[in-house]
């Protein structure tokens, strides 16, 4: 009888496991085209959040390690009409624009994707993110 127990337990507890590696969750590839959907500004408080914003730019990030924007890669505004491109890594998860403005110097702005977002930092004193979903 103490065994049927053990045997009991022993089963319920393999079965209350749970699998993290769920297959339906994957991270979306980098290659292909990306749609800003939200900023991030923080005014220095730490209380900065999120702000969805209504824009039409999008990033495409092609095989060859190069990516183009219907935007200013070097801005962090929702603007488009100021079509830029550069060169990005995928290893080392950097964004280099090709013509910043003299007065912007050339960064090498990080990225990471995030669940389905591509989260891409600028430098900023303060945080400031620009919040992009996988079309």
């Amino acid at each position: 009888m103490k065994t049927l127990v053990y045997l009991c337990f022993g089963l319920l507890l393999l079965s209350s496991c749970n699998n993290d590696d769920d297959s339906n969750t994957q991270t979306p590839e980098l290659v292909g085209n990306w749609k800003l959907i939200a900023i991030y500004a923080d005014p220095g408080d730490g209380s900065g959040t999120f702000q969805p914003v209504d824009s039409d730019k999008t990033l495409t990030f092609f095989n060859d390690g190069t990516v183009t924007s219907t935007g200013d890669l070097c801005s962090m505004f929702g603007d488009v009409g100021n079509p830029s491109s550069g060169t990005y890594s995928e290893v080392d998860s950097v964004i280099t624009p090709d013509d910043c403005q003299e007065s912007i110097p050339n960064w090498n702005y990080s990225f990471v994707i995030e669940g389905n977002s591509l989260m891409l930092y600028y430098p900023c004193i303060e945080a400031c993110v620009e919040k992009y979903s996988k079309q």
